[in-house]
């Protein structure tokens, strides 16, 4: 008889516990648009959980940018993702927040491979 899985072994990949600034950019039933300065507090390759200011409907379709330094591709390495489009699955309201799980529309990539000592090189010293 199979047992039932727990959401944990459900999940495809590990939580990470970081705190990520992002932007979260909404736009309403009204066709208005929103930007919030906000913080990721975890991300898995399938999703994230976010803590927000402005309520937001369960369902709500929104895009979260991390904000960086432009960083072009180098010695074959692509870009890293910066917006990721994601849909609220859940949402608990809070006193002064809301905290959001998003489930990112295509997940993460976690097969990248890695920056070899090679292409690194250290910065020279201006003193």
């Amino acid at each position: 008889m199979p047992r039932s899985l727990s959401k944990k072994e459900e999940r495809k990949g590990a939580r990470l516990q970081l705190a990520i600034t992002v932007f979260v950019r909404t736009r309403d039933g009204n066709g208005k648009d929103s930007l919030e300065f906000a913080t990721a507090i975890n991300v898995s390759p399938g999703g994230a959980l976010v803590v927000v200011r402005r309520s937001l409907p369960k369902s709500a379709l929104v895009s979260l940018e991390i904000p960086s330094a432009p960083i072009e591709p180098t010695n074959g390495l692509k870009t890293p993702s910066r917006i990721m489009q994601a849909k609220a699955v859940w949402v608990t309201h809070l006193d002064d927040y809301h905290l959001l799980g998003l489930k990112f529309a295509r997940p993460l990539r976690t097969d990248a491979p890695a920056v070899s000592g090679k292409h690194l090189r250290k910065a020279g010293s201006a003193v």
